[in-house]
């Protein structure tokens, strides 16, 4: 029979915290707890208090934005080994996006409040933090750069517009 895995071992081995300082994995483990979701069950819902930081285990999360008059926007799939959710970290501290689960997801949360308070008071821990959350999203952006050329090839070309030897002041409100 093996051996269960505690929490320390289960923040110290997800990708998103791989090789971080055991002084720094403590931290975590200080404010980490495992939740577990159902499917199509929201983890955190657009313009609500952002006061969690999540490390996905097992499952599938949706990443959507609210678009007026029609229903949300799934803008991106997040699974195992990847973290999810980053307003925390920044003011105002809600959420930017809803997170709703393709499937049963666990979860490991971090209440974002120690986070922030750690994060002010260790600024080796802020620098590390920082450093992984910063190559994540340069990742996901390089994603969404490829998925909007994609897109953007499937567009039929429109050529210039008639009649605008300056277009960027029309659209400023500057007479032609």
């Amino acid at each position: 029979m093996q051996p269960l895995t505690t929490l320390e071992e289960l923040i110290g081995s997800h990708p998103f915290l791989a090789g971080l300082d055991a002084k720094f994995v403590d931290i975590f483990s200080s404010c980490g707890s495992l939740r577990r979701f159902g499917s199509r069950q929201h983890i955190f819902e657009e313009g609500a208090e952002a006061d969690h930081f999540f490390l996905i285990l097992s499952g599938k999360v949706n990443l959507q934005i609210v678009v007026p008059d029609h229903s949300p926007l799934s803008i991106l799939t997040l699974g195992a080994g990847e973290a999810l959710g980053w307003s925390w970290l920044f003011a105002p501290h809600r959420w930017l996006f809803t997170a709703m689960t393709a499937a049963p997801t666990e979860v490991i949360s971090f209440g974002a409040a120690f986070l922030r308070q750690k994060v002010g008071q260790d600024v080796g821990f802020a620098n590390e933090l920082l450093r992984r959350v910063s190559n994540t999203l340069v990742a996901r952006l390089q994603i969404t750069r490829r998925e909007l050329i994609e897109l953007s090839s499937s567009i039929p070309a429109r050529g210039p517009l008639i009649g605008l030897s300056n277009p960027s002041a029309a659209a400023v409100g500057t007479p032609l």
